[in-house]
Parts: structure tokens; C-alpha cells; sequence
């Protein structure tokens, strides 16, 4: 008798832990999970906006930038839709972050209209792409008869 009241004992707590722990994880992944949306996307989400943690992407508006320390303040513009961005971080904003870069905002957006990031990523293809009227690099070669690359040993 007393064997299978401990036997019992144990699988109850056995099956507490284990259901535990599967709520843990699968409140953890509700947690960290967001959605990408668009501008226009967010703008028409309706109360669902507000209680979803998003990632937004556009490209800064130029004159838009209001920079100081880790925060800053500017506009995501995707074709005529405009959206202000509050960016308050641990980090500053990346180099790349410029007029009319690609921004990619992750964070809430608040009630006020304002999307409240805490996450910021930019990339400047400008930086990448040869200057008006030039060609990159691999077309140059591939005119030239040329490989784009070359290898030299490294000397010993």
C-alpha cells in the first residue's frame, strides 16, 4: 500500500514539473516573438498594434534625425505612409543609421501614434553601391576579361 502512494506522489510531481516547464517555454517564445509589418501594415492593424511586440522597417526620413547619447527621434517613411519612431536603447544608433537609410525599428507601438523601439538596425546601401555613372567592380572585370578577385600567396 505504501509503495504505490509514493509511486503516485512521484508522478504527480513528475507531471507539475514537466507541465511547468512547458508553460515556462511556451510563454517565453509568446514573449520574445514579433511580427515584421510594414507601415502601412501597422498603421491598419487596428487595437492589435498595441499589444504585439513588432519590427517595422522603412527608410529615415532625411532632416528627420534628432540624435542624443542612446536615444533618438526620427521618421520610417515607406512610399506616402510616415511613421515616428521613439528609439531609446542601451546602445547608441549604429553608424549606418543616416538620412535616408533602411531602418529596421523593433519594438511596441504606443496608443499615442509614436512606435516606442528598443532595438534599432540600419544598413546604407549607398555605402555599397558604385558612384553614379561607375561600374562595380565585377562588371568592370567581367569587360576587361578579368577575374574580380585575385588571390596572391601569402609569403612565408
Amino acid at each position: 500500500m505504501k509503495s504505490s502512494s509514493q509511486a503516485v506522489r512521484i508522478a504527480i510531481a513528475v507531471v507539475v514539473i514537466v507541465g511547468t516547464i512547458a508553460y515556462l517555454a511556451v510563454s517565453g517564445v509568446q514573449a520574445n516573438k514579433s511580427y515584421y509589418v510594414t507601415i502601412s501594415e501597422l498603421q491598419g492593424m487596428g487595437g492589435q498594434a498595441y499589444t504585439r511586440h513588432l519590427r517595422v522597417a522603412g527608410n529615415v526620413a532625411p532632416g528627420s534625425i534628432e540624435h542624443s547619447g542612446t536615444t533618438a527621434q526620427f521618421v520610417l517613411a515607406e512610399n506616402d505612409n510616415r511613421l515616428k519612431v521613439d528609439y531609446k536603447g542601451t546602445e547608441p544608433p549604429p553608424d549606418t543609421f543616416k538620412d535616408n537609410a533602411q531602418a529596421l525599428a523593433i519594438g511596441t507601438y504606443g496608443r499615442d501614434g509614436v512606435f516606442h523601439a528598443t532595438q534599432l538596425q540600419a544598413k546604407c546601401a549607398s555605402k555599397y553601391a558604385p558612384k553614379p555613372g561607375e561600374m562595380p567592380n565585377a562588371a568592370k572585370a567581367a569587360a576587361n576579361g578579368t577575374a574580380a578577385l585575385s588571390l596572391t600567396p601569402l609569403s612565408r
